[in-house]
C-alpha cells in the first residue's frame, strides 16, 4: 500500500490491525483490495485511531483518539498533500473521544479535502444530543455508507439525512473456491464429525452460552457434533488479566459434559485458516444478543463460506437471512436453536441448497465487488478520482487445469467445481489450445506444454478420415450423439483457428507439437473452402492466415480468397444506410467476421476487403461502446436490423474476441483508438460493467459465465474461462513484447502445401 507522489490518494482514518476489532479488519481488507484493482493509480492511506503508535509501512498517520487536539493536527498534516483527494473515516461511536465520539468535529471543522463516512453503527431513537451529533457530522461528508437497508432507513426518518447523500453497501466478504469440505476436514483432523461454528472476538455480546446449552438436545439428535468456538476474547473484556467470559463458559462446558463436543479456538487466526474453518461448517451458529447491532462481519464472512446459518434476529439478519438461506430465532432462546439445528441436521438437501443461496447471495458483496463499488462512489462525488483506472491481474492457469482431465477439458463447471458428466467439445479445447499456446509463447512455461499436448491430441480424436470434426465427446471419451444432430461447422472452422495458432508458433513449440496440427490442418483444408457460414468463415480466415504466415502455402491464399469473397457477399446483401453488417442482427463473437475481413485485405492487399473490415468494424463498435461504456451484445434475442437492441445476458466470449480484433485492427492499421478501446473492454472483465462487479473470480481463476441483468451467472464453465485468459494474455503482450505499429502485408513467394513432405514443417525463408 505504499504510494508514489503522482497517485491520487484516499486517506481512511479508521482503527488498523494488529488492533484486534473488526473495524480495523474491515479497513484493511477493503484498503488491500483497492489497491490490488487500482493500486497503480490510486493509493490507499491509513490514518490510525490508537494511543500507542505502531512501526508500520502501511501506516501515514496517527491520531490519538483520546486527545482532541490531535484531531485538528493530523487534518492540518493531511491538508499539506496534494495528492490526498478524499479522506473516508470508519465511524463507530467508540472509537473517537467526546461524548457520542464528537471529538471527530474538531477534525472535521480543520480538513479541506472531501469527506465520506461508514457508519458501522447506527442507533435507533436517538436522543436530541446524538442526533445532532450525527447530523453535523453528516453535514462534513460527500457521502455517507451504511451497510443495511434499515440502517439507511432509521438515518433518514429519525435523524433526517437526505436519502441522495447516503450509499447502501453491503459488508465485503471473501471469495472462497465452492468445493467439496471433505478434503479440509481431513486436514484439521475433523473426519466423521459435523461441524458447527461460532467465530469472532470473544465477549458477552456473542452469548455463546445460548449454543452450548442447546447442545445437549443436538448431541442427541446428531451424536458426532463437534462445535467449534474461534476467536480470541475481545481484548477489551480482560480485566486484571483474568478472561471472565471464558472461565465461564469453560465451565459451562464442563458441567454440561461437553469437552468431547466442543473446541475453544482461542487465538487470532490468519484469514485463510478462518475461513477454512468456516468451510468445514455444516452449520453456522450466529449468537449475538444485541438487539440493536445493525451488522455483523462474522455473519456475512459465514454466508460467503456456504455455511447455512441459525442467527438471532437482529437488523441484520433479519434483512439479509432469507427462508431459503438459514433460520431466525430470538435471542437467548436455547430451544429454539436447538430445535432449529435439528431440523437442519435432518435434512442434508435443504443445507445443501441453504449452502448454495448464501453462497450465491454473497457473491455480490465480495470485497473485489464492494472496492470497485467504493471507488465508483467516490468517483461521482470528487471529480479528481473519475480516472481510475483498472489494474490488470495476475494470469492464474488454476481452474483451467483443474478442469482438465487427460482427455481434454470438461465443458461446464458448476460454481468453480468441474462437471463432467457435461463431457468435452472440440469448440473448447481449440480454445484451450490457443490460449495455453499464447500463454506458453509469453513465458515459456514446460508445463503448458502438457496442456498443449492435451488439448492438440483432443482435437485429433475428433478428427475424421475426411479431415471434418466431431464437436461433442461424452464423460467416457466417446462420439456423442448430439454430433448428429448439432450445427458443428463453427467448431470444426475453430479447429482450424486452433491448428493455425499452433503453426504460427513454429519458433517457439516444439516441433513435434507444431508437425502434429500441421497433419491435422492439411486434412482441412479440401472442404474449408466450402464453409459456409458468416462466423465459420471468419474463424477458418483467421487460422488459415495463421497458417500461411510461415508456410506461404499458395492453396491457403486461395481459400482464404473465396471465403473473403463471400463473406463481403453476405455484407453487400445485408448493409444497409445505417446497418454496415453482414447479417441481418448482431449475435456472438462478432467482431471476428471484420477480423476475418482484414486479414484477408494482409493476404491479397484487395482495397475493398479493407474499405469493408473497417467499416463494418466500426459500424460495431458503435452499438458496442455506448457513451463511453462498453456494453456487450446480449445474447436474449440478439440485436436485430431495424430494432432496438436487447439488453444483459452479457458473455464473456464476445469481450475477449472484440480484444482480440482490437489489437490486430490497431497493429495493422496503427489508429490509436482501437488500442484505447482494448483497455475499456478488458475492464468489463473486472467489474466496469452495469453491476459493478467482476466477471474474474481471482480466487479460482476462473471466469463467470454470463451477466445478466441483476445477477452473476457464478458458474465457471470452459468457454467462459478461456476466453478472459485469451484476452487477458493480449492485454499482457502490450506489456511484454512492443507493439508493431504495422503488419505489413506479405509478399513473400507462394508455396504449395504439397511441396512440404509430412515429416517437417516450413521454415520461414
Amino acid at each position: 500500500m505504499k504510494n508514489p507522489p503522482s497517485k491520487s490518494k484516499v486517506v481512511f482514518i479508521s482503527t488498523f490491525p494488529p488492533t484486534q476489532c473488526g473495524i480495523a479488519t474491515f479497513t484493511q481488507d477493503l484498503a488491500s483490495v483497492i489497491t490490488n484493482i487500482f493500486g497503480e493509480s490510486l493509493a490507499c492511506v491509513i490514518c490510525d485511531l490508537t494511543d500507542k503508535p505502531k512501526s508500520d509501512k502501511n501506516i501515514s498517520y496517527t491520531l490519538n483518539p483520546k486527545i482532541k487536539e490531535d484531531y485538528k493536527r493530523v487534518a492540518q498534516e493531511i491538508n499539506k498533500d496534494s495528492a490526498v483527494k478524499l479522506v473516508h473515516i470508519q465511524h463507530e461511536f467508540g472509537l473517537f473521544g467526546g461524548e457520542y465520539g464528537n471529538y471527530l468535529l474538531a477534525f472535521l471543522e480543520t480538513i479541506n479535502k472531501p469527506v465520506a463516512l461508514t457508519f458501522h453503527t447506527v442507533i435507533p431513537n436517538p436522543n436530541l444530543e446524538l442526533k445532532s451529533i450525527v447530523q453535523e457530522l453528516v453535514n462534513y461528508a460527500v457521502s455517507i455508507f451504511v451497510m443495511t437497508r434499515q440502517s439507511q432507513k432509521i438515518l433518514m426518518e429519525s435523524y433526517g439525512i437526505k436519502e441522495e447523500i447516503i450509499e447502501f453497501m453491503p459488508h465485503g466478504t471473501h471469495l472462497v473456491k465452492y468445493e467439496n469440505p471433505s478434503v479440509l476436514k481431513e486436514k484439521y483432523h475433523f473426519e466423521n464429525r459435523t461441524i458447527l461454528s461460532t467465530f469472532g472476538l470473544l465477549g458477552e455480546g456473542k452469548s455463546i452460552e445460548t449454543a452450548l446449552k442447546a447442545l445437549p438436545e443436538i448431541i442427541e439428535h446428531t451424536p458426532n457434533i463437534l462445535y467449534l468456538v474461534i476467536g480470541k476474547t475481545h481484548p477489551n473484556n480482560i480485566i486484571n488479566n483474568t478472561d471472565v467470559y471464558r472461565n465461564y463458559l469453560e465451565t459451562l462446558v464442563n458441567d454440561l459434559g461437553l469437552q468431547n463436543h466442543v473446541l475453544f479456538i482461542d487465538r487470532y487466526l490468519e484469514l485463510q485458516e478462518l475461513l477454512d474453518y468456516l468451510l468445514v461448517t455444516e452449520i453456522y451458529l450466529f449468537t449475538s444478543k444485541d438487539p440493536n447491532q445493525a451488522v455483523s462481519g462474522t455473519f456475512s464472512y459465514a454466508m460467503s463460506c456456504a455455511c447455512p446459518i441459525i442467527a438471532t434476529s437482529i437488523p441484520h439478519t433479519r434483512e439479509v437471512l432469507t427462508a431459503d438461506t438459514g433460520l431466525i430465532y430470538e435471542i437467548g432462546n436455547s430451544e429454539q436453536l436447538a430445535k432449529a439445528t435439528k431440523q437442519l441436521l435432518s435434512n442434508s438437501d435443504l443445507r445443501e441448497t441453504m449452502a448454495f443461496n448464501a453462497f450465491q447471495k454473497t457473491r455480490e458483496s465480495s470485497w473485489e465487488n464492494i472496492a470497485i463499488k467504493h471507488v465508483h462512489i467516490y468517483g461521482k462525488t470528487v471529480s479528481q478520482l473519475l480516472e481510475i483506472d483498472y489494474d490488470l491481474p495476475a494470469i492464474k492457469l488454476d481452474h483451467i487445469k483443474k478442469m482438465t482431465t487427460p482427455l481434454g477439458i470438461i465443458q461446464f463447471s458448476k460454481i468453480s467445481i468441474p462437471d463432467i458428466s457435461s463431457g468435452y467439445t472440440l469448440d473448447d479445447n481449440a480454445r484451450a489450445l490457443i490460449a495455453m499456446s499464447m500463454h506458453y509463447k509469453l513465458f515459456r512455461v514446460k508445463e503448458d506444454l502438457y496442456y498443449i499436448n492435451t488439448y492438440l491430441n483432443f482435437i485429433k480424436l475428433c478428427q475424421k478420415p475426411k479431415g471434418t470434426f466431431i464437436n461433442y465427446v461424452d464423460k467416457n471419451g466417446n462420439e456423442h450423439l448430439k454430433n448428429t444432430y448439432m450445427h458443428i461447422e463453427d467448431s470444426n472452422a475453430r479447429a482450424i483457428w486452433a491448428l493455425g495458432t499452433v503453426i504460427s508458433l513454429k519458433q517457439y513449440l516444439p516441433q513435434d507439437i507444431v508437425l502434429n496440427a500441421f497433419n491435422c490442418l492439411v486434412k482441412c483444408l479440401p472442404w474449408a473452402a466450402n464453409i459456409q457460414s458468416p462466423r465459420s468463415i471468419g474463424f477458418a480466415i483467421k487460422g488459415l492466415y495463421l497458417y500461411h504466415s510461415v508456410t506461404h502455402d499458395i492453396q491457403a491464399v486461395s481459400i482464404i480468397k473465396k471465403l473473403g469473397k463471400n463473406l463481403m457477399a453476405e455484407y453487400y446483401l445485408n448493409a444497409a444506410e445505417d446497418w454496415d453488417w453482414f447479417e441481418d442482427r448482431l449475435t456472438y463473437a462478432n467482431s471476428i467476421l471484420p477480423e476475418a475481413m482484414l486479414y484477408s485485405f494482409l493476404i491479397t492487399a484487395e482495397p475493398t476487403f479493407k474499405k469493408v473490415a473497417i467499416k463494418s468494424f466500426n459500424f460495431l463498435l458503435t452499438k458496442m461502446f455506448v457513451n463511453g461504456h462498453f456494453k456487450v451484445i446480449s445474447n436474449n434475442g440478439w440485436y436485430q436490423k431495424n430494432a432496438e437492441p436487447q439488453q444483459y445476458g452479457e458473455q464473456p466470449i464476445d469481450v475477449a474476441c472484440t480484444i482480440q480484433t482490437l489489437d490486430i485492427f490497431y497493429k495493422a492499421l496503427g489508429i490509436k483508438k482501437y488500442e484505447n478501446m482494448k483497455s475499456v473492454a478488458f475492464s468489463w472483465f473486472l467489474g466496469r460493467n452495469h453491476l459493478k462487479q467482476t466477471i474474474y473470480n481471482p480466487i479460482t481463476g476462473g471466469c463467470y459465465d454470463g451477466l445478466e441483468k441483476g445477477n452473476v451467472n457464478l458458474n465457471q464453465g470452459a468457454e467462459s474461462t478461456i476466453c478472459y485468459l485469451i484476452a487477458r494474455l493480449v492485454m499482457e503482450s502490450d506489456r511484454i513484447v512492443k507493439p508493431q505499429h504495422m503488419i505489413r502485408k506479405r509478399t513473400v513467394k507462394m508455396k504449395r502445401v504439397a511441396d512440404f513432405s509430412n515429416n517437417s514443417i516450413p521454415s520461414n525463408n
